[in-house]
């Protein structure tokens, strides 16, 4: 009897130890959840749950919900799966248990099965209140889509669509990648968010078991290929979590989502700014959309024209889970009031990772609307906003798919997709769609000069077309076009003519792109005339010289206010009487062919310079003669320095045909010094 009454005492107290052990394993795994390290508390809540005796059923049950949510949270779907099943074997389920599971098995791609746990789902919603996360109408929505999604999938993924996806693998590692967005003067940089072992910090996070993630970059080479990803060499990243970022329309401007550890109070994700300077970014600044922190926002997108910044948060006064919401940017950045976007983009579920096509094409992902589970990509047509579509098999598929970036104006790019990987890790993949696309790239730059990247053009069609563009940091634009129709380009800077250019669209059978140049010409400066010849020795134009001097003609009456100098100049060669005279006579024949293609006498003023004003070289020169610097002034004293070849250079240089602008307000106001009131365009008659 006393060896039994001691066996029995030990067993007791084992009881009792473990049980002890799995209640302190539940506080801990509740205090990790109340600030949202999932993965931390999931560790604690499986322990207890391993821990608690098989006959204590409820308890297992409870426990199980717990760690259940966790493993949904972190992706960790088959171990989310059995967690709930447990649930409802110790029959603690209830209706969220069911849609849950409906859920994680859509992401599994067992749609039979998920079919199965929607309809139990929507049987029981119809019965239930919920006041926490869901209410039971919006619970009710997201069952009946899961059903619906559930019914369709092996049907859309039958139906497929045009797209082509390959897994990039150039761009991912073991961890996660995801987030991808282009950059660069010519999408040649793509940035990501990466967990990967080369990311700051030492420490893993609680959030998810990985490093805390950093924003990486690829850099494409001459020849198309992209090359070793990698960490950005600056103040840009830290050891916290930063990610989801994207550019303003000049490139210059980032925004990305940051989210800071502190281990006594939940996390939320702030929007923050950086800016490049040179080839470098900036330390980020948080950027402060609402007053109350005590919500996430994430994800930030500029809309093409760059007025608008959308994001997703979880703030009061949104449909349910996360919604996308929008603030205009002000001056300087900051932004304006907010307002969500409603429907038909948010749902009660979670619309995440807005993104733009340049054409004003908003995508975005959402596990609320019908599709193959998890995460689908779905867009919003800039011409029909009331209208959601679903962008098919196999750009999306039972995981989550997220995160599109575009290569200009075509339907290709990449994005990022958890599909086939169990850890539940995302990576980053292209995709292609053969749509036919026209488009436009621009470049506006100083004539005789480099790129104007304060320019701005204007794009005007028969068609009721009527846009203003910025230009990136290299003065290009690309913009998408529509056969049939006739446009008006417009070139603009300040202390800048004006450039103009046409352009019909016909149609095609296949992508195309159209190339326009916008010299633009300094107004406080002389501008060369090229490929003007004449006779040897003599003042008569040569027939080759007529494209350029039509050129001028156009530029004149795309200026109608201007007043110019025409000026003719020679080499040193030759007395100075001569040159003074054939210079002057150059010059009036220049000046007499644009009055006989209509250009008024009082605007134009003929002088010959001669030798008297040697070229004075500017950076563009100097870098196509190695032996000239910028600031060489070629006088004769400075080219007979110079070997015979150079001379000769030098003397072609300085034989030259310009313009500088003498008036802006030609033709503005009259004797007295009046403003005259030009007329405005008359109505068509109404018959």
């Amino acid at each position: 009897m006393r060896r039994l009454s001691i066996i029995c005492h030990i067993l007791v107290c084992t009881v009792l130890i473990v049980s002890c052990g799995a209640d302190q394993a539940m506080k801990k795994g509740d205090k990790f959840l109340a600030v949202g390290e999932y993965y931390d508390a999931a560790v604690q809540y499986r322990k207890a749950y391993t821990q608690t005796p098989s006959k204590e059923r409820k308890l297992r049950g409870e426990r199980a919900r717990k760690l259940a949510d966790c493993y949904r949270r972190i992706n960790l779907t088959n171990k989310a799966i059995a967690a709930y099943n447990n649930v409802v074997r110790y029959k603690q389920a209830d209706s969220l248990t069911y849609l849950y599971l409906g859920q994680l098995y859509m992401k599994n791609g067992n749609y039979k099965e998920a079919e199965k746990q929607f309809k139990t789902a929507v049987d029981s919603l119809q019965f239930t209140v919920y006041s926490l996360q869901f209410s039971a109408d919006s619970a009710l929505v997201l069952a009946k889509n899961g059903l619906k999604s559930a019914q369709m999938a092996n049907q859309w993924r039958k139906e497929g669509s045009d797209y082509t996806v390959k897994r990039m693998d150039i761009f991912n590692s073991r961890r996660a990648e995801y987030s991808p967005m282009l950059g660069g003067e010519e999408d040649n940089q793509l940035y990501f968010t990466s967990t990967r072992n080369q990311a700051q910090g030492d420490e893993y996070s609680g959030i998810t078991g990985a490093k805390a993630a950093d924003i990486f970059m690829s850099q494409k080479d001459d020849k198309g290929k992209w090359g070793k990803p990698q960490s950005i060499d600056s103040e840009l990243n830290s050891n916290y979590d930063e990610g989801a970022c994207c550019f303003s329309p000049d490139g210059k401007t980032m925004y990305l989502t940051l989210c800071k550890t502190d281990p006594n109070y939940p996390r939320y994700a702030t929007i923050a700014v950086s800016n490049r300077s040179d080839a470098a970014w900036s330390k980020p600044k948080e950027l402060v959309i609402a007053s109350d922190t005590l919500y996430s926002y994430a994800h930030p997108a500029v809309s093409p024209d760059g007025e608008w910044l959308y994001f997703v948060s979880d703030m009061p006064g949104g449909m349910g889970g996360l919604d996308i919401w929008r603030c205009r940017l002000l001056s300087h950045g900051e932004p304006g009031a907010v307002e969500n976007l409603g429907e038909p983009v948010n749902t009660p579920g979670d619309e995440m990772f807005p993104t733009f096509r340049p054409n004003g094409d908003l995508y975005f992902s959402s596990n609320g609307h019908p599709g193959f589970g998890g995460l689908d990509v779905f867009f919003v047509d800039a011409s029909d906003k009331k209208r959601i579509q679903h962008l098919g098999w196999p750009l999306n598929s039972q995981g989550d798919d997220f995160g599109m970036t575009f290569e200009g104006k075509l339907n290709q790019g990449y994005f990022c997709s958890n599909r086939g990987d169990n850890r539940g890790n995302d990576h980053i993949y292209s995709f292609y769609n053969p749509e036919i696309i026209q488009t436009v790239k621009g470049w506006v730059y100083e004539q005789d000069g480099y790129e104007l990247t304060a320019a701005q053009v204007y794009m005007v069609g028969n068609d009721g077309t009527n846009l203003k563009l910025s230009v990136r940091g290299d003065g290009s634009f690309t913009q998408e076009v529509k056969p049939g129709v006739d446009y008006v380009f417009l070139g603009t800077c300040k202390g800048f003519l004006n450039h103009q250019e046409e352009l019909h669209i016909a149609p095609v059978t296949k992508s195309k792109e159209y190339t326009l140049q916008f010299p633009l010409a300094n107004i406080s400066a002389p501008v060369l005339i090229e490929n003007i010849f004449y006779d040897f020795n003599k003042a008569t134009l040569r027939p080759e010289s007529a494209e350029a001097l039509n050129e001028l003609v156009r530029l004149l009456n795309e200026n109608p206010n201007i007043t110019i100098e025409l000026s003719a100049h020679t080499d040193c060669r030759g007395s100075d009487q001569y040159n003074e005279r054939l210079s002057q006579q150059r010059a009036e024949s220049v000046v007499g062919y644009l009055i006989e293609h209509g250009i008024a006498a009082d605007r134009l003023t003929p002088k010959g310079y001669g030798e008297g004003r040697p070229k004075h070289i500017k950076k563009k020169v100097a870098e196509k003669y190695p032996f000239l610097k910028e600031g060489d002034v070629l006088s004769e004293a400075f080219i007979t320095t110079l070997p015979e070849e150079q001379q000769e250079l030098c003397h072609q240089l300085n034989r030259r045909t310009e313009f500088r602008v003498l008036r802006t307000t030609y033709g503005l106001f009259d004797k007295e010094g009046k403003l005259i009131q030009r007329p405005t365009t008359a109505e068509p008659p109404t018959d």
